[in-house]
């Protein structure tokens, strides 16, 4: 555990230093990722029986933060690589040995069933175009969630849904189309991806809402949901930190008109900045006791409904707090945090591209108010 979390602060002062070149380039530059992988830490939630780390929640959570302070393109590309390797639990051996069983293996995707699966005896046959596929030109496999269909009609579940599962496809397999021209998290590669007629294998897919996984561990208990909403969380946390320790120096640096003192020293300045750091060290306690409630429970067996509304209202609570944070570090940073050689203006729209994720949306908090206050709702995604 404490040798993936070295290694990721290792590596975050050289993805600082290379923070501009990942932003013009739109994607997060091949060996970067191979550095990442390299170090093992597209590795964090595969199980250990396949020679992954198969971290706790809260270390994985570490991680993921200390590169993301780094910068929070490669944070958030780490990120989707190593929550979506958890399919790795739910796979066949064979098939999970072929995806993530190479050290160097990286694995992304779209969860969101934008494709269509038609039933073909024993395949399905995929097509689909699938956006916000981040991090996919280093990928060596990709996952797209497919309706399934058979007999020209969506397949229901029991409540009478459409079916859908995430196809796992090789990287040579899909298209990946240059569509990321984006204000936030630009160095993600997160353009759109596209199959057509693709033959997948039924026993190559998964289905994180009805399936079960094969392995025993207690993160294989935990919500597949709340870990990747913990894991954007800890992207949010990381970047706010690096934006708080961006604008402590420039205020440190920068002295008021006709004196030698720093902008720092004014009372105002002190305030603000205190109250920011309050907010951002109360929101990340909050996400880290709602992780630790949640672990301990998968320890035990199953997660209580009402833990997990808490984890995800804690990591949506962390994730929007960090943009408000980056908000208030722009602004003590002043004019020159305007200009595009300050990391406060990345951080700042980085931030805010963050909170836009489906899973950490406002819409989360009404989730997890309604289970919070006994109303019926939908959990699946819980």
């Amino acid at each position: 555990m404490t040798a993936l979390l070295d290694a990721a602060r290792d590596l975050a002062p050289r993805l600082a230093a290379r923070a501009a070149e990942i932003e013009e380039a739109r994607r997060l530059p091949a060996d970067l990722a191979a550095g990442l992988a390299e170090a093992g830490l597209f590795r964090l939630a595969i199980p250990r029986s396949l020679d992954g780390a198969e971290l706790p929640p809260a270390v994985i959570a570490e991680v993921l933060e200390a590169v993301a302070a780094g910068d929070a393109s490669a944070g958030w590309c780490l990120m989707i690589g190593a929550t979506t390797a958890l399919v790795a639990a739910y796979l066949p051996r064979h098939h999970a040995e072929a995806i993530l069983g190479p050290r160097h293996a990286i694995l992304g995707g779209v969860f969101a069933p934008s494709g269509r699966a038609v039933a073909a005896g024993g395949h399905w046959r995929v097509s689909g175009r699938w956006a916000w596929a981040s991090g996919s030109a280093n990928c060596h496999w990709l996952a797209g969630g497919a309706v399934l269909v058979a007999n020209g009609a969506p397949l229901l579940d029991a409540a009478g849904r459409p079916r859908h599962r995430m196809m796992l496809m090789p990287r040579e397999a899909v298209e990946l189309l240059d569509t990321w021209h984006a204000a936030g998290l630009k160095g993600t590669g997160s353009g759109d991806m596209a199959v057509a007629d693709l033959a997948v294998p039924e026993d190559r897919t998964v289905s994180l809402i009805d399936d079960t996984p094969r392995e025993p561990g207690p993160l294989y208990r935990f919500p597949a949901f709340g870990l990747l909403a913990l894991g954007i969380a800890a992207v949010a946390s990381g970047n706010a930190r690096a934006a708080l320790d961006a604008a402590a120096v420039a205020l440190r640096a920068r002295k008021a008109p006709g004196t030698a003192r720093s902008a720092a020293d004014r009372g105002v300045t002190q305030a603000e900045f205190a109250k920011a750091e309050g907010a951002l060290a109360a929101a990340r306690a909050g996400l880290f006791a709602a992780i630790g409630a949640a672990e301990r429970e998968a320890e035990a067996g199953a997660i209580a409904l009402a833990t997990r509304a808490r984890l995800r209202l804690a990591a949506t609570h962390l994730t929007r707090t960090a943009a408000d944070v980056t908000r208030l570090a722009y602004d003590l940073g002043g004019g020159q945090a305007l200009y595009l050689e300050s990391p406060l203006q990345r951080r700042f729209r980085d931030a805010h591209a963050m909170t836009q994720h489906i899973m950490v949306q406002p819409g989360s908090l009404e989730l997890a108010g309604r289970v919070l206050l006994g109303v019926a709702t939908d959990t699946a995604m819980l």
